[in-house]
C-alpha cells in the first residue's frame, strides 16, 4: 500500500489547481480506483491463472487457452490503466513545483502585484496563472483521452461478461477443450463496477473541460483590453514666424547702430527745441 499512498499524494497536490468538478473526481479515482483495486482487486484476481482448469493434461495446453481467454489480465489492465491516468496530473504537479522554485529561488525577479485594482493586473503574476491553466487544460484533455481509449479497449477485450466456460481449440491441444473460470460471478460484478466508475469519471473530465473553457472565455470578456501602443515620437518643430516680422533672410540691426540712430533722433529733437526757444 505504500506506493498506492505515495500516489495518492501527488494526486492530492492537484486539487490546489482544480475546480469543484476536478476535486470530485479525484475522489473517484482515489477511492472507487485505487483503494478498491488495492483492497478488493487483488483477492478477486490473484488466482485466476491458479484456478482455470481444463479438460486435458496436454502440457502447454491449460495456459495457451488462458492467453487466449484473456490477452491482458484484468487486474495488471487496471493498474496500468490508473497509472496512465495519473501521469497527466502528476506532470502538472511537476510543473507546478518547479515553476515554484523558480520563483523562490530568484530565478524570476519578483514584481510586486497590484492588488486590489483589477483594472491594473499585474503582468508577470497574470502572465503565469495563464500559463498555468493552460497546463491543467492540457492535463484534462489527456486525461480524458486516456479514459476514453480504456474504456474502449475494455469492451473490446472482456465485454460486460466473464463467462464461466471457455472452449478452446488449436495446438498444442489435441482436440476442442472445455475450460472454466473460477468465480465469474463475482469478475463480472467487478468488471461492470469498473467500466461504470470509468464511464462517471469520463462524465466527470467532460465537465470540468466545458467549465474550465467557459471560464476563461468569462475571463477573457472581464479582462480590460490593452492600452493603444503610444505614438511615435516626433522630431521637435520651431514655433511658427510671425507673418508680421521680418522675413528670415534679413539681417537684424546691430546693437550699436540701433543705439546710434536712437542717439541722433534724440540730438535732433534737441536741436528743434533749441531752434523753437530761439525763436520766441
Amino acid at each position: 500500500m505504500g506506493e498506492w499512498a505515495f500516489l495518492g499524494s501527488l494526486l492530492d497536490a492537484v486539487q490546489l489547481q482544480s475546480p469543484l468538478v476536478g476535486r470530485l473526481w479525484l475522489v473517484i479515482m482515489l477511492i472507487f480506483r485505487i483503494l478498491v483495486l488495492a483492497t478488493v482487486g487483488g483477492a478477486v484476481f490473484e488466482d485466476e491463472q491458479e484456478e482455470f482448469v481444463c479438460n486435458t493434461l496436454q502440457p502447454g495446453c491449460r495456459q495457451t487457452c488462458y492467453d487466449r481467454a484473456f490477452p491482458v489480465s484484468h487486474y495488471r489492465f487496471w493498474l496500468f490503466h490508473i497509472l496512465l491516468l495519473s501521469a497527466p496530473p502528476v506532470l502538472f504537479v511537476i510543473y507546478s513545483m518547479h515553476q515554484a522554485s523558480k520563483e523562490a529561488g530568484g530565478a524570476q525577479p519578483a514584481t510586486p502585484c497590484t492588488r486590489g485594482r483589477p483594472e491594473a493586473p499585474c503582468a508577470p503574476c497574470s502572465l503565469r496563472a495563464r500559463r498555468a491553466r493552460r497546463c491543467y487544460l492540457l492535463s484534462v484533455a489527456l486525461r480524458l483521452l486516456a479514459e476514453l481509449a480504456f474504456l474502449g479497449g475494455q469492451t473490446l477485450l472482456y465485454g460486460f461478461r466473464v463467462a464461466p466456460h471457455y472452449a478452446c481449440a488449436g495446438p498444442p491441444c489435441p482436440h476442442t477443450v472445455d475450460c472454466f473460470v473460477s468465480r465469474p460471478t463475482e469478475k463480472t460484478v467487478f468488471v461492470v463496477f469498473y467500466f461504470a466508475v470509468g464511464l462517471l469519471s469520463a462524465l466527470l473530465s467532460v465537465a470540468e473541460l466545458g467549465h474550465l473553457l467557459w471560464k476563461g472565455r468569462q475571463r477573457a470578456k472581464l479582462l480590460p483590453p490593452p492600452p493603444p501602443p503610444p505614438p511615435p515620437a516626433l522630431p521637435s518643430q520651431r514655433a511658427d514666424p510671425d507673418p508680421f516680422g521680418p522675413p528670415a533672410y534679413a539681417h537684424r540691426a546691430p546693437a550699436g547702430d540701433s543705439e546710434g540712430e536712437g542717439g541722433s533722433g534724440h540730438s535732433k529733437a534737441s536741436l528743434a527745441t533749441v531752434r523753437q526757444d530761439l525763436a520766441i
